[in-house]
């Protein structure tokens, strides 16, 4: 076994995990200024058992923290334009978060310019290019275009099985390196992302069976009428009509796997900060129960 078949990189996406709890936890718990930790509650209990049950040397945790001013914004004003900036509250429990990830002993990464997904991308391509395996844990189907080869994973942690290369052809009906294009052909409304009026999942899984890529089905656009697809001639029309357009939302879906320069050893967990996480934890209302436990399972 080669030394990178030894080795195993985990990343987790973060804010993923933080707004599921978000959005499901009860206002139980408050910290000492009377701001709500419901969600830092949440989200601790699922980075302690993942870090519990999985021992991970590697790992690191990209955050989200570029909502108006991602380069996207640059190429596109309108992009995530219907989400609105956390309010006092949410961000005074998103930065709990990201330190509580730290006391924890997992490097953190964000940035004002890249999202998570591109930092994650780094971290991918850095695996990628050393054969070293990894699981890229997140619910986001955009990152699966983050699947180089047999390498990666998707794992939506602990709640279902990981996912790999084939098993997201399975799922979307495109490959890992088709899903940029997939998402420029149909939009991503949580984004944003306009796509091709009309053109549907369907309708941009057999374009791309048939093509391979975006670059292919523009370059072939006076073909596609022979395609035997449903509507095919106005689906040609379609898409010459709206070449630019998708052309520019790629640049939104494509991930930017050289965001930042990172290395393998900035992956390494570090020890953890009891006493400061223990400090921490208690000023946000966790239970002792919580604090103490920790304690035992590092």
């Amino acid at each position: 076994m080669s030394e990178g078949e030894c080795k195993h990189l985990y990343i987790i996406d973060a804010s993923i995990f933080i707004f599921r709890y978000y959005f499901s936890m009860p206002s139980n718990w408050f910290a000492s200024n009377n701001r709500p930790t419901e969600t830092v509650y949440g989200y601790a209990l699922w980075l302690k058992k993942f870090l519990a049950n999985e021992k991970p040397q590697n790992v690191v945790a990209c955050f989200d923290e570029s909502l108006g001013s991602c380069f996207r914004n640059e190429i596109y004003p309108d992009y995530k334009s219907s989400r609105e900036l956390p309010d006092e509250d949410l961000a005074f429990q998103l930065l709990a978060c990201k330190k509580i990830t730290s006391l924890m002993g997992v490097p953190c990464y964000a940035s004002d310019r890249y999202e998570a997904d591109d930092l994650a991308g780094c971290f991918a391509r850095l695996c990628d290019g050393e054969n070293i395996g990894y699981s890229i844990l997140t619910r986001d189907k955009d990152l699966s275009q983050l699947l180089y080869g047999n390498l990666g994973q998707l794992w939506d942690y602990p709640n279902k099985e990981p996912l790999g290369r084939e098993d997201v052809f399975e799922k979307m009906g495109v490959y890992p390196e088709q899903v940029s294009d997939y998402l420029a052909l149909v939009g991503d409304p949580s984004d944003d992302i306009p796509g091709v009026p009309g053109v549907g999942a369907k309708t941009a899984c057999a374009l791309l069976a048939h093509f391979g890529s975006w670059n292919e089905i523009r370059s072939n656009v006076e073909s596609i009428h022979k395609l035997p697809i449903r509507g095919a001639k106005s689906l040609q029309n379609k898409i010459a009509e709206f070449s630019d357009q998708v052309e520019l939302a790629l640049k939104l879906t494509l991930i930017d796997t050289e965001a930042e320069v990172v290395s393998w050893g900035s992956t390494k967990r570090i020890a953890v900060d009891k006493t400061e996480l223990f400090e921490l934890a208690s000023g946000l209302g966790f239970p002792p129960s919580f604090v103490n436990s920790i304690e035992g399972s590092m």
